[in-house]
């Protein structure tokens, strides 16, 4: 008997800048903290990002999650240009941890490779 999964639907909130780029198919790797809700996420499952405040939504299939265990290491693996193709790693670094405190970055950051629906 083969055990069956099925896909998830996460919804989180993304910054518009963000948003724009996720939307736009430039940014593929999404920046998270390893919560224990998102623990779970997995290739085949989708992402429902939403700006905060807004109806607007944008819908994106998992390809991959990563784990790190800081940001730093993230942007080394995965690459600042995915992460964020318009600012450097520097400010992506400063960024991440203007959004996210150092107690949070010590669950470990999780690398979530997105892609636009077909």
């Amino acid at each position: 008997m083969r055990e069956t999964t099925t896909a998830r639907l996460h919804e989180l909130n993304l910054y518009r800048q963000y948003f724009e780029l996720v939307a736009a198919g430039r940014k593929t790797i999404e920046v998270r903290v390893r919560y224990p809700h998102l623990a779970e996420m997995a290739a085949g499952d989708r992402i429902r990002f939403r700006i905060k405040g807004t109806a607007e939504t944008c819908d994106v299939l998992v390809k991959r999650v990563t784990a790190y265990d800081d940001f730093e290491a993230l942007l080394d693996g995965e690459g600042p240009a995915n992460v964020n193709p318009t600012s450097t790693r520097e400010q992506q670094l400063a960024n991440i941890r203007g959004i996210y405190s150092p107690e949070k970055e010590a669950l470990g950051a999780l690398a979530i490779e997105i892609e636009l629906p077909e």
